[in-house]
């Protein structure tokens, strides 16, 4: 029977696998195969000696490019594997750490296969379209291993709804407040508040620039008029209210969009790498 001692430590063990990241996940498990096979592959590249030269036509050339085409296929799986709830050796959690390091890996199997030797034709497309594959799928590393904090610090306990509910708040407050103004100020006000915060576009969105803000627009107006009207200076202290809040929403908005920003080139470009890995066997075996 087990000692409470033993007991704790393995559900120490267990705690920590649950809560460590995936590039950590079994300390580091599949960076550690993922280098191994480098090694391997680099060692059986240099020390053999194919005739005429190395390249994907001889023994060498074709032992790596079955590796680097089997794996191909299936780092391809993990959407498929995403919709499968698992624990264990084989959890998401585990799969995603072996697509990461594994498809680093394709960088060296994948460029000894080549031989050092491209051109223009379907080979190198396809060469070109995994390491498009690969630079893509490094940002999304990037990405999720540290945007979620700078989501979670912008938000600040808040969500989503909760942003946007505080934006609709301060609106109908607007609305209210911009009734006893003059014609011109009402006018700047009415503007800002028919603003979409969320009409703006990937592009606007990534960039985080919103040179044509209306609140911005209104609060300049406002101050230019010079106006000490109590009334004017309400409308005011709303106005900056609400441009903090909206500084805060499209933060928001950026961050998600540089999250997924980068799956509309991986997942393209992987399907687009599958067809040109075909094309590039077909014709290997075809001219064979």
């Amino acid at each position: 029977m087990a000692s409470a001692s033993e007991t704790g430590h393995v559900a120490n063990r267990e705690y920590r696998s649950d809560h460590e990241g995936f590039l950590r996940h079994r300390g580091f498990r599949w960076m550690k195969i993922a280098t191994a096979l480098c090694v391997v592959c680099i060692a059986a590249y240099f020390l053999t000696d194919p005739k005429p030269r190395p390249g994907g036509g001889t023994w060498i050339g074709y032992t790596l490019g079955t590796i680097g085409a089997l794996l191909i296929v299936w780092l391809s799986l993990l959407g498929i594997r995403k919709r499968a709830i698992t624990e264990g050796r084989w959890s998401l959690k585990a799969w995603t750490s072996a697509h990461v390091y594994l498809g680093l890996s394709l960088i060296v199997v994948a460029t000894l296969h080549t031989g050092f030797q491209l051109g223009w034709n379907v080979h190198t497309l396809a060469y070109a379209l995994m390491m498009l594959v690969i630079v893509s799928g490094m940002f999304g590393i990037w990405a999720y291993a540290s945007l979620p904090t700078a989501l979670s610090t912008n938000r600040e306990q808040m969500t989503q709804g909760q942003m946007v509910d505080a934006i609709r708040a301060l609106d109908r407050q607007l609305h209210e407040a911009a009734q006893p103004l003059a014609r011109g100020p009402s006018d700047l006000v009415l503007a800002a508040l028919e603003e979409d915060p969320f009409s703006p576009g990937l592009l606007r969105r990534l960039s985080g620039h919103y040179s044509g803000c209306a609140t911005q627009k209104a609060l300049e107006g406002l101050a230019l008029s010079g106006s000490a009207d109590p009334e004017i200076e309400r409308v005011e202290k709303l106005l900056v209210r609400r441009k903090a809040q909206l500084e805060r929403m499209r933060r928001h908005m950026r961050l998600k969009a540089m999250l997924e920003v980068w799956l509309y080139v991986h997942v393209p470009a992987t399907m687009a790498l599958l067809a040109a890995l075909t094309a590039h066997i077909v014709s290997v075996f075809y001219y064979w």
